[in-house]
């Protein structure tokens, strides 16, 4: 079955369409692929860790350091495709009523956030091991420039947030970032299948090439409906077949830019 054919059968076939164009051309995209809020072993997590196991891919969890569990740590041991990402610090709002959400954003001291941020990588790299990368995943993907100074002088050269990455400036973090997230947040479900649809499609078609940063998948396992893990599934299912998607290796290496 050409990978246009799978991707109608499974929904998606103006992404399984612009896949074909790329294999056509010789030329591919590189995926990767991103769940946050994690903090201990649940059913939840189960079904995430399922299905890396079912595509063989490589996952990369977004662990809140307060929180965060050696229960976390023990089920993940055995996981060769698993890594760990510092999500921020204890994923709570300090914006001012009427701005969004955001952790580390530019409403606290700078000396408050390094604390935190250097305590939380303390705490991961403690309980994961190398299994931890050194990539900064801010809540609500929001990050202040204070907070974004902060980054590589404590150690995490690579930040990840949603969107096009921003060139990293002299002594700033690398992006390594999400391009579809799974849920519809006003809604408080999974996107629809046509949605979904057609924003990968348009996501493709801008980062195709060589040079082009990696196309990330962002997932939320705690709060997925059943529509969210349906559309996980069959995003996983294309993305792991069609010949024209590498994937970045499980190690996560910081992305040279």
């Amino acid at each position: 079955m050409s990978g246009a054919a799978a991707g109608a059968a499974g929904g998606l076939p103006l992404s399984a369409a612009a896949l074909d164009r790329l294999g056509a051309e010789g030329r591919r995209v590189t995926a990767w692929w991103r769940d946050d809020d994690a903090r201990t072993a649940t059913p939840e997590l189960e079904r995430l860790l399922t299905l890396a196991k079912t595509y063989d891919l490589p996952l990369a969890l977004a662990v809140v350091p307060a929180g965060a569990a050696p229960a976390l740590a023990e089920r993940l041991a055995g996981e060769a495709r698993a890594r760990v990402l510092l999500h921020g610090h204890a994923h709570a709002n300090h914006a001012p009523p009427g701005e969004k959400r955001a952790e580390f954003g530019d409403h606290r001291p700078a000396e408050v956030m390094r604390r935190e941020i250097a305590a939380g990588k303390a705490k991961l790299e403690s309980l994961f091991g190398d299994r931890f990368r050194p990539v900064f995943v801010p809540p609500w993907n929001r990050i202040g420039g204070t907070a974004r100074a902060l980054l590589a002088g404590l150690g995490l050269p690579t930040l990840s947030v949603y969107g096009a990455a921003k060139p990293a400036g002299e002594g700033g973090p690398a992006e390594l970032n999400t391009h579809l997230d799974v849920m519809d947040w006003r809604a408080m479900r999974g996107l629809t299948l046509d949605a979904a649809d057609g924003r990968l499609a348009g996501v493709i078609d801008a980062r195709a090439g060589a040079a082009a940063e990696p196309i990330g998948l962002l997932t939320h396992h705690l709060q997925h409906d059943e529509s969210a893990w349906a559309l996980t599934d069959r995003l996983l299912a294309l993305f792991a077949a069609h010949p024209a998607v590498s994937w970045v290796g499980p190690a996560l290496l910081p992305i040279a830019k």
